[in-house]
Parts: structure tokens; sequence; C-alpha cells
């Protein structure tokens, strides 16, 4: 048995891969893309990576495109410094951020949090008629705000920790009493649009809750507050458009109070299990969950769906992350691999999910009325 052939670069797919970004999850999305860029098959992809630096400045990192050409060693998280490219130049003329791809050239935008992973530049992309990974502009939108997300899931009967919303800048004394009596202490406070546990805390009384507030309204206008539940974290991957696959589950336990960002990236100490232990009732119980929440919110693509198991309700769904981390303690790879699908090989199906649902959406936009 001989060696495929390694493909021409020109029949490469064309892969710009955007990373940095403009919210609280920057480094996030630094270490996500070094990961991901260091196990995509060269040969098959033609990577250019477009650091979007924290003033929302766009570059080329040539420096990382020379080092992935050399097939050298990465940094551990990359930089976002490099010659300065118009977002329009990207967007209308992708063959000018891919130059040596003739086949199709995709976009994935590997970036975390409000500003990228929020609808926005999704919507960028559409309109530029390109090819991207990942949920579209709704989808995206509704699952970034955990309010929305939490409303749409009621309307579709997907069980639920209790919760209350404020727009930070007027919570009263009336609200902070009526969270209490509603909820009860311990509750958790969390900014309505952000990710990786930033401006998340646990308050235990109502001069905790005042701060915790404060805190969260200090990275969005709106914040919700939901009741604790003592219980474990569970979380599954979905892929694909129309039709939909969803991981084994897999099972976070937090070294911290709750899955902080630190305990996410920064001690070490929180640990997964991969598969979890769960029976075989419960796993088909919570992937069907899991692909219900995940059909409500719009998603596609790819996400991670999270959820607690709780001993006297069963599982209730905490959220849907559109761009889970792709570092390496990142659970969607690891749930993924675990189910049959390796890193490498993911990252080449996410792709080609994009395209054909470029595809898709073009021929719907095609048709004569």
């Amino acid at each position: 048995m001989t060696d495929a052939p390694t493909p021409h670069p020109s029949d490469r797919i064309g892969l710009i891969v955007l990373f940095g970004g403009r919210s609280a999850e920057h480094d996030v999305s630094c270490v996500s893309a070094r990961e991901m860029i260091a196990a995509t098959d060269t040969t098959r992809f033609d990577i250019h990576p477009i650091a979007v630096g924290r003033d929302g400045t766009w570059r080329r990192a040539n420096g990382i495109k020379a080092l992935i050409d050399q097939q050298a060693e990465l940094p551990p998280s990359l930089p976002t410094e490099g010659q300065s490219v118009a977002p329009q130049v990207v967007l209308t003329s992708p063959t000018a951020a891919a130059p040596t791809s003739a086949a199709p050239t995709v976009v994935f935008p590997l970036l975390h949090g409000p500003m990228g992973e929020d609808g926005t530049v999704q919507g960028l992309l559409e309109l530029a008629d390109i090819p991207y990974v990942g949920t579209g502009v709704l989808g995206s939108a509704l699952c970034m705000d955990k309010i929305a997300a939490k409303e749409m899931c009621t309307a579709h009967d997907i069980p639920q920790a209790r919760y209350l919303t404020v727009r930070a800048e007027v919570a009263a004394d009336g609200w902070f009493a009526r969270a209490e009596a509603d909820l009860g202490f311990p509750m958790f406070v969390k900014p309505a649009n952000l990710g990786s546990s930033v401006g998340i805390s646990r308050a235990t009384d109502q001069a905790s809750l005042r701060t915790a507030v404060e805190l969260a309204g200090s990275y969005d206008e709106w914040v919700i507050v939901e009741e604790e539940i003592v219980g474990r974290e569970i979380e599954l991957a979905v892929l694909g458009n129309t039709e939909m696959r969803v991981s084994l589950p897999g099972e976070v336990l937090p070294g911290d109070d709750f899955y902080s960002y630190a305990d996410k990236y920064e001690n070490g100490v929180a640990r997964t299990e991969v598969p979890a232990n769960l029976s075989d009732r419960m796993v088909a119980e919570v992937q069907d969950l899991a692909l219900r929440s995940a059909r409500a919110l719009r998603v596609e693509g790819l996400a991670r769906v999270d959820f607690f198991l709780s001993r006297r309700r069963g599982f209730l769904l905490n959220e849907i992350n559109t761009m889970p981390g792709f570092t390496p303690i990142s659970m969607y790879p690891k749930m993924w691999d675990a189910s049959g699908l390796p890193y490498s090989a993911l990252i080449e199906k996410l792709v080609h999910l994009a395209i054909e649902r470029h595809d898709r959406r073009r021929s719907h936009q095609n048709t004569s009325r």
C-alpha cells in the first residue's frame, strides 16, 4: 500500500483562522487557535491566521504563517501582532488573505465571547458570502445572550435552573430583596453575554450579591442571577447541520467552589472525566436533551451543551457554547475523541460542514419567487 500523494497547494482548502478578539476571552482564544492550528493537516488546508487585537485591529499573523509553512513549533499562545489588514479585505476578497488556494476558502472564527461568538462576526461573513465554521447569526446571538437563551428554552420546555434578570445599573433594593425571596442563597450571578466563567460570582448574602451584580455589570449591562444547583456538571458535544450527532457525555470535577475561570485556565486543579460515569439510560436521556436544546437555539456546525445533574430534578440545561474552547484541556475535542472522532478529523469535518451549510443557504437565497 502506497501513501496518497500530497495535494498540490492550489488543491488545498484555504482556512482563515480568526483569533484573539476584543472580549475578555482574548487570551483563551489565542491558546485555542494555537492548539487548533497545530493539529490541522497542512497537506489538506492552506492555513492563514488573522489576529484580532484587543483594540479590534485585524492583522496578518505572518510570523505564525511562516512557522506553519516551515512545520516548526508554534509558541504556547499565539501573538496578535503582525501586518495590519482591513477586515473588508479578508471579507470581500478572501483570496487576498489566502492567495495560494484555488480551492474554497473557509473562515474559522475561533473567537470566544462578545464581538466574535455572538453573531457579529457571523453577520459580516454572511454579508461577504464566505463559508464559516459554526452557528449562524441568530443561533450565535441566542446562545451568547444567557437571558434570551433561557427564555427560548423555556418556550421549548427545556428544564433549567430558576433565574431572575436585571439591568445592572438599575438594580435597586426591591430587586435584591426579590432575588433573595425567589431564589434563596447561595446563588450565581453572571454577565448575560460572556463565557469562560468570566465575571461570574457565587453570592451567599445580600452584601456579596450586590458586589457580584456590580462585577457582572462591569462586563455587560444585563445580569442574570440563578439559583444554585447542587449536583454534577455534565457536558456533551454536538456536531452537524440539518442532521446532528451528539458525543458521549463528559463530566467536569471542579477544584474551586464552581468551575471558575481560574479553575479552567490557570490553576489546573479542575479535572474532567470522559466519558462520564452515567448509566446507559441516563446517557440516552441527556443526549436527547442536548439535541433538543441545540435545535431550540438554532445551533449548526458545533456546540458544547452544558448540564447540571441534580439528584432531585435530573438534568438541567446550564448553557450552550457555540464556539467552545480548543485548548489542551477543552472538553469539546476530548468528548469527540472519546466518541471516535480524533482532533484533526474533527477540524476537517467542521470545515466541510461550513461549506455544506454555505452551499445550502445559497441555494435558498438564489431561488426565484
